[in-house]
């Protein structure tokens, strides 16, 4: 395993393998505004890549790295991923199953997490699932709604909207709403609340099933860089002080890898401990090692982590 705060002479070491230069570029779909437009960017960013996005500019090609990015609705990503004139597509699962291309997952990204959910007037009383029957639904989502209605045998109308559905019940459009839901709070605002998930989802990259080799190594190159942020953002760098005496347990509580590395300390008798661990699992033991007669703490975050 190595770990470095920055390594980009590593990755274009990497790079170079695949000589990248007598390749055809692999081209990205990503939504062209939005938070999860940000968040793409933003990704894309860390993983070394660099790019300008101009105002209304709708593609655009890396300047450092074999890829070109298009901007598009994200509604229409997963139809351009699946003719092909986007190799991969960035977007939320939600709309991946929604659309229902012949696609493939390659890599679930972590961020842009949310629900898809059914919500009603806050004043009514829910009975369940079976409430729906015979009530008329407001969705932008109507194959994902049409399948959980047949699921659970539930005869409804569906009404599909293409933008603002919390509205829908307070102007008589329906008695109820499918949307996707993160906070929750706009649901709240128009006087509805959640009660049934149909879908949680979050951000994926998905590609077409035929891409050519080189496309193919241009994107095996792309996702080592993904994953290598995505561990870092996901664990810590830790360094302790401890007792000798302590080592050995203080290793048994330490929920990280393998091996950690042990140097001594000028004061005889203790040392200092370094390893990895995943931020929620360190919270949950932070007690068992003080107990166990860690000192001096140090938890620092990691650029890039490279498994």
């Amino acid at each position: 395993m190595l770990i470095k705060q920055d390594i980009p002479t590593r990755l274009s070491i990497l790079d170079g393998f695949f000589n990248f230069n007598k390749m055809s570029e692999l081209k990205i779909a990503i939504q062209k505004s939005g938070r999860l437009s940000e968040n793409s960017h933003k990704l894309l960013e860390e993983c070394g890549i660099k790019f300008s996005n101009g105002a209304n500019v709708l593609k655009t090609k890396a300047k450092n790295f074999p890829v070109e990015l298009l901007f598009l609705r994200d509604d229409d990503i997963p139809q351009y991923v699946e003719q092909r004139v986007a190799d991969i597509g960035i977007l939320g699962e939600n709309m991946v199953f929604e659309k229902n291309k012949d696609v493939q997952i390659l890599e679930k990204l972590g961020f842009a997490q949310c629900r898809l959910s059914l919500a009603i007037p806050k004043e009514d009383t829910y009975t369940g699932p079976g409430y729906f029957n015979n009530k008329k639904l407001a969705t932008s989502y109507p194959k994902l709604l049409s399948d959980y209605l047949e699921k659970n045998k539930i005869k409804a109308e569906i009404e599909e909207i293409s933008g603002s559905v919390e509205i829908a019940p307070g102007i008589g459009l329906a008695d109820a709403v499918c949307d996707i839901v993160s906070s929750g709070s706009t649901l709240m605002t128009n006087g509805l609340r959640e009660v049934e998930t149909i879908l949680n989802s979050q951000a994926v990259i998905i590609g077409n099933r035929n891409l050519g080799q080189n496309k193919k190594k241009i994107l095996d190159s792309l996702l080592f860089r993904i994953r290598a942020v995505r561990h870092a953002k996901e664990n810590k760098y830790i360094l302790l002080n401890a007792p000798e005496s302590s080592i050995k347990e203080i290793c048994r509580i330490l929920p990280g890898m393998k091996s950690p590395t042990i140097l001594p300390l000028v004061e005889k008798g203790w040392c200092s401990l370094h390893s990895v661990v995943k931020e929620d699992q360190f919270w949950e033991r932070i007690d068992q090692l003080k107990a166990a007669g860690a000192e001096g703490i140090l938890v620092i975050p990691i650029e890039k982590m490279i498994l």
